[in-house]
């Protein structure tokens, strides 16, 4: 017997949000982060350097087995960087820097998760199980326009969820991962519904994951929703429809188990059992400011629908979420993947917070926005102060803490980015104006502030800290150093750099570098300053003189032993 509905929204509340409003707000969150700085330190410019190293392979095989200077990556993902060696390819003879070329398709793909995530919701709020109270003289909301009201209470949760921001906008694994993780989600919340593009969606997100490093992710949501559709019980797919769904499943299933298999993709890094309480409680304090401010409203869906959760294969706008969120969530327990793994969640999260708006009563969602306009108005506010006091020195207190974390910076006032902060700024205000008066209510209210408050400030970040973030986050500044006493010199021998700074070494300092033990003979040596006592035999320090050495601005443990070579071999 199914329980009553919690949901009891009305026609009114289910009006439409502005698409020039909702596209306007994803294009000041995407772009942010995508244009104007280096690449950031480690994954970022690791997985970079990936991809540098794949427009040099002479063999196709070398593109199966990407390498950089003999360092595999730490993951088994191919397409991510075969994206953005592709990228360069194919724009750079169109001027484009290669830095920008690579993100590319990444912005691509984090457009499609936005897009990927309301469809799904869309989707899953079709669902009979989801709908809201039928009242006894109508005035109940259409089931396309409520269906597009949670959609959209769903892009607004995924938006201003905190653990998004960063890792949304680098050029890894982990987004290529999200993307693709996302899609198998939309696929399977449209199968019953609409089959040739939920499959179209299944396929090219778990071809896409297993190339990105996460094959094992895709078996197990395939074989979960193979478990799901094979047990017997009540179902409102019709018996053709679930006879194609299960064989679309085992289809992709055996196609991504093969793929996987050939080309050496699975790999399983599990993490030692967590045995400290410090451990769990750094593990827990990342889920909990990860997903803000998505699991308060998860807490709150879960105890509102919790009469429905008895009977999830028939309440499919709550079991698939919780299924698709549940296994990112032990991946991020059981492996070393940490907030990486951890990211895959988000969609379905924000799919299971949309599902407490319909339940909000009057006061809550007033709190809501209340707190939400403090407290975004706040960080807003100490954004500015900061960047006056990086630009004028005044007040003395936040320019002086400046000067201490980054030794050396020089701030360079932009207009674009002045501009551009100072128009999210005053949205910022309006919207709050609008927001907090005297408004019929909508359904997706609620989450318009949070995630116009968490954009607003990744813009200002992006725009008015940038410099100073890019000084401190990238390899840069050092290795304009490095560069000022090695000149123009034909490579570079290097021992003890991991990936990111080899990477640095090719990308910012423009020379090719070699290992120290290797055939080739370079005038320079680099050498990591906790590597020295490790080199190899082969290499004679004698034939070296130490010419400087030479610290990130930002960090003492990462320097380089600059020694030019005295004695030719």
């Amino acid at each position: 017997m199914n329980k009553p509905s919690p949901a009891i929204v009305t026609q009114d509340a289910v009006r439409r949000l502005p698409r020039w409003a909702l596209l306007l707000l994803c294009v000041a969150y995407i772009v942010p982060g995508y244009v104007g700085r280096a690449p950031w330190k480690n994954a970022d410019i690791a997985s970079f350097g990936y991809m540098l190293s794949l427009l040099d392979a002479g063999h196709w095989r070398e593109w199966l087995q990407p390498s950089m200077m003999g360092m595999a990556p730490d993951t088994g993902a191919l397409l991510p960087y075969w994206l953005g060696a592709w990228a360069m390819q194919w724009l750079g003879p169109l001027g484009m820097a290669p830095e920008l070329a690579v993100r590319v398709p990444y912005v691509l793909m984090l457009a499609g998760t936005l897009a990927a995530t309301w469809y799904a919701v869309f989707h899953l709020a079709r669902h009979p199980s989801a709908q809201p109270v039928a009242f006894a003289f109508g005035g109940e909301p259409a089931p396309l326009d409520y269906a597009r009201a949670l959609a959209d209470g769903s892009l607004l949760a995924l938006i201003a969820t905190l653990g998004l921001a960063q890792f949304s906008h680098e050029t890894t694994p982990a987004l290529a991962q999200l993307f693709f993780g996302t899609l198998v989600f939309y696929g399977l919340a449209a199968l019953p519904t609409r089959t040739m593009g939920a499959t179209a969606g299944l396929l090219a997100g778990t071809v896409g994951l297993t190339l990105s490093g996460a094959p094992f992710t895709v078996l197990i949501y395939l074989g979960l929703s193979l478990t799901a559709l094979a047990l017997p019980g009540p179902t409102h797919a019709s018996g053709g429809a679930r006879a194609r769904a299960l064989l679309t499943l085992l289809a992709l299933l055996l196609l991504c188990l093969g793929l996987g298999w050939a080309l050496e993709l699975f790999r399983w890094q599990l993490a030692p059992w967590r045995t400290q309480w410090t451990e769990w409680r750094s593990l827990f304090q990342l889920g909990l400011w990860f997903t803000w401010p998505a699991w308060p409203l998860v807490l709150w869906t879960l105890w509102r629908w919790r009469r429905q959760l008895a009977s999830l294969r028939q309440q499919r706008h709550l079991g698939l979420p919780l299924v698709i969120a549940s296994v990112p969530v032990l991946t991020t327990v059981a492996t070393l993947a940490g907030d990486r793994a951890l990211l895959l969640a988000l969609p379905a999260l924000a799919a299971l917070a949309a599902l407490a708006l319909p339940t909000f009563q009057r006061s809550v969602a007033s709190l809501i926005d209340w707190f939400t306009v403090l407290f975004f108005t706040g960080w807003a506010i100490v954004i500015w102060v900061v960047w006056v006091a990086m630009e004028t020195g005044v007040p003395a207190k936040p320019a002086a803490n400046v000067a201490r974390l980054a030794p050396g910076f020089e701030p360079v006032f932009q207009w674009p980015a002045f501009v551009a902060a100072m128009a999210g700024t005053l949205a910022w205000i309006a919207l709050a104006r609008w927001r907090t008066g005297r408004h019929r209510t909508a359904l997706w209210k609620s989450l318009v502030l949070p995630a116009a408050g968490a954009t607003l400030c990744w813009l200002l970040l992006m725009t008015l800290w940038l410099p100073a973030l890019d000084y401190g986050r990238s390899f840069a500044p050092q290795m304009r150093e490095v560069r000022a006493l090695v000149g123009d010199a034909p490579c570079v021998e290097v021992h003890g750099l991991g990936a990111p700074q080899v990477a640095a070494v090719r990308f910012h300092g423009g020379w090719q570098p070699t290992p120290a033990r290797g055939p080739v003979q370079c005038p320079w040596l680099l050498v990591d300053v906790d590597a020295q006592a490790s080199l190899p035999a082969t290499v004679t320090m004698a034939h070296w003189r130490l010419e400087e050495r030479v610290r990130r601005p930002t960090d003492d443990n990462e320097s380089l032993m600059v020694f030019r070579r005295v004695v030719t071999p």
